[in-house]
């Protein structure tokens, strides 16, 4: 089967979108994958289709595939290749709309100065909810919040990281570390990422505090390994931030990719998210069955 795509970034995290509004493409998850695949596919961190409305009061259904094949709920970079592709691709003339997902419906809107805004929607701190299984653990209370520490992996000498757990419309878990550069997103993050307390799995964060109203992060993503930015990613650290005392309610996110602004006043208010959004290039390619 031969399809088009067009290659996206957001803050340097990669995408194949995907034209499904005229009929469905019928991918399987192995087809996703060869997609994202680098090396025999295009390449991209995740794969976005863009399909019709499913109901009245929203624009189009967002769909988002991980680079294994695997169906996710959220990505918030993505979200802002989004509501750009559809403008681009004559879809729409709206600069704000509203689109479903697995779990939601999230408003995105682009900006005159060519960036993109996405209301990511409020923070779940449910645990229940996120998912996380917190049995037989202690808190520990930071700045009127908790964070949780995890043993990775069943040996004595098993390092023990401290993460604060929450749901951006995908899980996340947040530890803060002294340097970024010298965390150790590639080996604890896939041990994090597969953790027994996360049924489901979890992106995990790794961020560095630099003052009140800047971090930098780095994000190993599920599914997708470490990525050049992660907009949920953001989102999420930036709230556990507020909620452990350490930033104010509007924080600029350094990531490998490019800079991100995430703003959230607290409580049930929604988190709103800032950034570039560009299209590298479209293009044809034949899909193996």
């Amino acid at each position: 089967m031969r399809i088009r795509f067009t290659k996206m970034q957001g803050a340097g995290n990669d995408f194949v979108v995907l034209d499904e509004t005229r009929g469905r493409l019928h991918l399987s998850p192995r087809q996703y994958q060869w997609l994202a695949d680098r090396h025999f596919g295009v390449g991209a961190d995740q794969v976005l289709s863009v399909r019709p409305a499913p109901d009245e009061g929203v624009d189009f259904e967002y769909v988002i595939h991980n680079a294994d094949g695997g169906e996710v709920e959220h990505c918030g970079n993505g979200a802002r290749c989004f509501v750009r592709y559809v403008r681009e691709h004559g879809l729409t003339d709206k600069r704000t709309i509203r689109v479903r997902t697995v779990n939601q419906v999230i408003e995105l809107s682009e900006r005159p100065d060519g960036r993109v805004t996405v209301d990511m929607g409020p923070p779940v701190f449910d645990l229940a909810a996120v998912p996380f299984d917190p049995a037989g653990l202690a808190p520990h209370h930071e700045g009127g919040w908790q964070v949780w520490k995890l043993a990775l992996g069943t040996r004595a000498e098993a390092p023990i990281v401290a993460v604060a757990v929450l749901s951006m419309g995908n899980p996340h878990a947040v530890l803060e570390v002294a340097d970024v550069d010298a965390a150790p997103v590639t080996t604890q993050g896939p041990l994090i990422e597969h953790h027994p307390r996360f049924p489901r799995r979890v992106n995990a964060g790794f961020m560095q505090v630099l003052d009140r109203g800047n971090i930098r992060l780095r994000v190993w993503e599920r599914g997708a390994g470490e990525t050049l930015a992660c907009g949920t990613g953001a989102c999420a650290a930036v709230v556990a931030g507020i909620r452990l005392g350490r930033l104010d309610a509007k924080v600029d996110v350094q990531t490998h990719g490019g800079l991100l602004t995430i703003e959230w006043a607290g409580g049930d208010a929604p988190v709103r998210m800032t950034g570039p959004a560009a299209t590298v290039f479209e293009g044809e390619i034949e899909i193996p069955e």
